[in-house]
């Protein structure tokens, strides 16, 4: 899925991203399995959930679970955040305008 029409471009100097630019709409809290929801997120607890902070924003790409708060904002040029997976390696994102949707990448680093 993540292959098709993917576009690599360079972000940076030694910086590659992977991405098919595909807008993707979030997921909500009661789409995350409970398993996950344990073990990954714990911190979007009920408390949050009455509140509407932490409901959605919940992203799965590449076998992977994301929420757009962990994502650091900055750092490459063109995105909106980023979340390191390695010293080398990780997801960007980029959010509409909406807030509703999101683009999302792999950036890994590679030598000069």
């Amino acid at each position: 899925m993540e292959t098709t029409n993917a576009a690599t471009t360079v972000a940076a100097p030694g910086v590659r991203i992977i991405t098919n630019r595909q807008w993707r709409p979030f997921l909500y809290r009661e789409d995350v399995p409970a398993k996950i929801l344990a073990s990954q997120f714990d911190w979007t607890n009920e408390a949050h959930e009455k509140d509407g902070d932490y409901s959605d924003g919940f992203i799965h790409y590449r076998e992977c679970w994301y929420h757009v708060g962990r994502f650091v904002r900055g750092g490459m040029p063109g995105w909106d955040g980023a979340h390191g997976d390695s010293f080398f390696s990780g997801v960007v994102i980029r959010l509409a305008t909406d807030g509703e949707t999101y683009q999302i990448g792999t950036y890994y680093a590679v030598s000069s």
